[in-house]
Order: C-alpha cells, then structure tokens, then sequence
C-alpha cells in the first residue's frame, strides 16, 4: 500500500467522482477503480458502495478516508518541511479563478512569482465563481481567487484587495462624456449584466435596489469579457471592476464615469481549503498576491 493510494481514495471520496479523481491526480479512470479495488483487497473490506443512485462510503470506507486525511497531512507536513530545510521553491500550484481576476489581475502576480520561482509550475483553470468554490473544496486546485468570497467553515479566506466599480457605455453614449454620473441617471437605462447566480451581479442588484433605481436588463453573461464586448456595440451600459477595462478606455473603445453617490468596490480574495498543508511554493505564491 502507497501514500498515493490513500490520497486517490481521499479525493475520490471528497469529490465523488471517479473523473474528478483521476484528473486531480493526473491518472485515468481505471487506475483510480484499480486503486480502490487494491485497497479494498489489502484490508479486506468493501470501502464504497456502488450504485448507480449516488456514491456513498462504507462504515469501513469512512474510517479508512478519516485515517487517511491524517496520513496524507502529515505526509504532506513532511514534505513541505524538508524542502524549508533545504531551502528549495519548487513544485505545481493549481490555482481555479474567475475570468475577471485571471484575465486582469492575475497575470502581472505571475510573472513576478516565475521570475522569482522559475521552477515552480503554475497551472490556471478560468471557472464560474461557485466552480472555483467546489474545485477548492474536492481538491481538484490548491488555490481559488474570487470576488466577493462567501464565509465557509471548510475555507480559509485571505482578503487581497479591492476593487473599484465604475459605470461604462459606448464612447456615443449621452453618457459618455460625463467624468461622474448618480445613480438614478441609470433608472430604465438598456443593461448589460452578469448572470443572477454571480456573485458581483448580487452586488450590483443590492447597489442599485438601494438607491431605488431600476435598470433594464437586455443582456447577461457569465464573464466580464462578453458584458465588455456588448457595452462596445452600444446594446446598453453596465457596471464592472475598473482594472478590467484599461485596455478598452485607453483604446477609447469605451467609456467610463464613476459615481458620484459613493465610491463601490468589489473585494477579491485568496480562498483554500482549511487545514491544508501549503508547500513553501504555495506560501510565497499567497504572499505575492497579498502583496
């Protein structure tokens, strides 16, 4: 029996999920069946029950993914000690983001941390927000960096920084040459927005609910990219983070005006699972971005 046995277990357990667990530890299918079925020889006990219904540990099941969880921290303790002996940044970092902060803000942390860490592999998945949330929490990444991160007692949260939201419209807009605009300027305006279950969409709907003010929403997209491209062909204004439309107002393909009724942010934050055993890559990967 191998460590690496334990730990295909414990990620099939978390994510329930034969494909998951192959993906996170990069075998196939019937390496993670033929993992189980070895384990469940060694001790001599069924671990999971097979049905097609849903997937559910044994009693026995359950006891070997509790003493397993410890064996594999305490591996993964170990490791991540011998390389701060010996002084060594190295490995992979799987990170899960939403397209806003990984198109945006992630690349420049990047290229910092490689030019530093140049042996350490950085590998970026672009998820929904709720995504990044379950990737984090069944191990399939080590890292999620989200907007407006929700409080879960599973999650460790590192605050990052926030980020200013501004109002855009086309460059022709009666709108648009305006530096500063209220809230009620936008009542029954055309409204490009996120789609309802993201979370800076929630925001938005609370900012304006506030201030009593009902926009009319023509369009709504799961990423900053589309909501940017149909503010630039005139099909109604919208609200985003301003660091994601630098490119576009420096090009003049759009244009922007804050508020004059408050200044807005949205928060972004570093998420991880708790308990987990950062590696010294990870460390420095999470300092970075703090900093």
């Amino acid at each position: 029996m191998q460590i690496e046995s334990l730990k295909v277990f414990c990620d099939l357990a978390e994510t329930e999920s034969f494909t998951k667990a192959a993906h996170i530890n990069e075998i196939t299918q019937s390496a993670v069946s033929q993992q189980i079925g070895s384990l469940e020889r060694q001790f001599k006990s069924l671990l999971i029950e097979r049905s097609k219904k849903k997937f559910r540990l044994t009693r026995e099941g359950q006891v070997l993914y509790e003493f397993s969880k410890q064996i594999i921290q305490t591996y993964d303790s170990l490791h991540s000690k011998l390389q701060e002996i010996k002084d060594i940044i190295s490995g992979t970092i799987r990170v899960a983001t939403i397209y806003s902060i990984g198109l945006h803000d992630l690349p420049p942390y990047i290229k910092k941390f490689l030019k530093s860490y140049p042996t350490v592999n950085v590998h970026v998945e672009y998820r929904r927000s709720n995504q990044v949330y379950e990737d984090v929490l069944g191990n399939v990444v080590d890292i999620g960096l989200v907007a407006y991160p929700s409080k879960d007692n599973k999650l460790e949260v590192l605050p990052l920084r926030r980020d200013k939201l501004v109002m855009i419209c086309h460059p022709q807009h009666s709108m648009a040459k305006q530096k500063s605009v209220r809230l009620p300027d936008l009542s029954g305006q055309k409204f490009i927005g996120f789609e309802p279950d993201i979370p800076t969409r929630k925001a938005i709907d609370k900012i304006l609910k506030d201030s009593n003010v009902a926009v009319q929403h023509v369009m709504e997209f799961d990423n900053i990219e589309t909501v940017k491209r149909a503010v630039e062909i005139d099909a109604g204004i919208s609200i985003v983070p301003q660091s994601t439309i630098l490119q576009e107002i420096n090009k003049q393909t759009l244009a922007q005006a804050e508020f004059q009724d408050g200044e807005f942010y949205r928060p972004l934050a570093a998420i991880y699972k708790k308990n987990k055993v950062l590696s010294p890559a990870m460390r420095q990967f999470l300092a970075i971005l703090k900093n």
